[in-house]
């Protein structure tokens, strides 16, 4: 029983990686289209808030005291995790490769460590700082600032910028009420989105500007609901769902390290969709990034420092809600 339940936690946490990864190739060619980042991430939102929310309702089960008492914690994801990080990644692949975009905003754990080497003045463990090392060294190799590759200097701070929020997620993610069920989460965080997304149109500060014509996928034309469908329904509703489901059978530490497909599944569907592919120096540093990233994940205890789920939200989407924790905290302690 228990290598059945490993091994659909694998395959759950495989299928989340795949679906946070084609979301970045799947919603470029809505903003080459004429979509506005604010109006995909509109779409976004509304569209996984239709999915869950009867979901969300059945589970809620009228208990609405519940989501009075994680007020702050629903208004936190909407802002932060939802309009902030997507607005800034969604931004960020118009300027620089989606996976150049996702290696920069895996470093949140890297800038969760550094911040806590900050706060609380003391030091990391010796795999934290050559993780953080090697992945600060990626970065640089990344970015390429000057080279052939002529990387806009823009993209690269959008998606640094997405990192800082995904970091902020992680430690409001630390203290999620048991009692909040993630799909409960995700669903009014989302309206909490589109609420917020709707008074930063009206004030001008993040116009909403949709184009309902044909995008460019894999060369040829292809219908535009067809992007917005594949970024709500898979990018989005499948893959956190996916991902809680891997998240309960694995525990953190093992899904978290699975997660990590999602910049390799990124890379390829940016590939094969949009023949997007990162200059060899950019692959150098994407490397460097993600050998730090897990070198910082295998040290267990990082003082001050929040446990990294997987996937940034994105996509972090990846980025990526924190909605994992409330069910695999439990399990989490067992691997520990």
């Amino acid at each position: 029983m228990h290598r059945t339940t490993a091994a659909s936690g694998l395959a759950f946490a495989v299928l989340a990686a795949f679906a946070f990864g084609v979301g970045g190739p799947f919603v470029r060619p809505l903003l080459e289209a004429g979509w506005s980042s604010s109006a995909a991430v509109l779409c976004r939102c509304a569209g996984t808030f239709l999915v869950l929310v009867v979901p969300a309702l059945l589970l809620l089960r009228g208990r609405w005291s519940v989501l009075r008492r994680n007020a702050g914690t629903i208004l936190a994801y909407g802002a932060f995790a939802v309009v902030g990080t997507q607005l800034l990644y969604y931004s960020a692949i118009t300027r620089i490769p989606v996976g150049v975009a996702l290696l920069i905003e895996y470093l949140a754990p890297v800038l969760l460590v550094l911040w806590a080497w900050l706060r609380t003045r003391r030091r990391p463990g010796g795999r934290v700082l050559a993780g953080s090392v090697l992945a600060i060294l990626g970065l640089l190799l990344v970015v390429d600032l000057g080279g052939a590759g002529g990387v806009d200097p823009v993209g690269p701070l959008l998606a640094l910028a997405a990192a800082v929020g995904v970091a902020v997620y992680y430690v409001i993610n630390a203290r999620i009420d048991p009692q909040l069920h993630p799909i409960v989460l995700l669903a009014a965080s989302m309206l909490v989105g589109c609420a917020l997304l709707a008074l930063l149109a009206v004030v001008g500060l993040a116009p909403l500007t949709f184009a309902f014509t044909d995008v460019r996928l894999a060369g040829a034309p292809a219908p535009w609901w067809l992007s917005a469908g594949v970024m709500v329904l898979v990018s989005t509703s499948a893959a956190y769902l996916l991902g809680i489901a891997g998240g309960v059978r694995l525990g953190s530490r093992v899904a978290s390290f699975v997660g990590l497909l999602e910049v390799l599944f990124a890379v390829l569907a940016a590939w094969l969709l949009l023949g997007d592919l990162p200059a060899p120096i950019q692959f150098a540093g994407g490397a460097l990034i993600l050998a730090g990233v897990v070198l910082v994940k295998l040290q267990r205890e990082v003082p001050g420092a929040v446990a990294a789920e997987p996937h940034a939200v994105r996509r972090r989407s990846r980025a990526a809600l924190g909605l994992r924790a409330a069910r695999v905290r439990e399990t989490s302690r067992s691997d520990s």
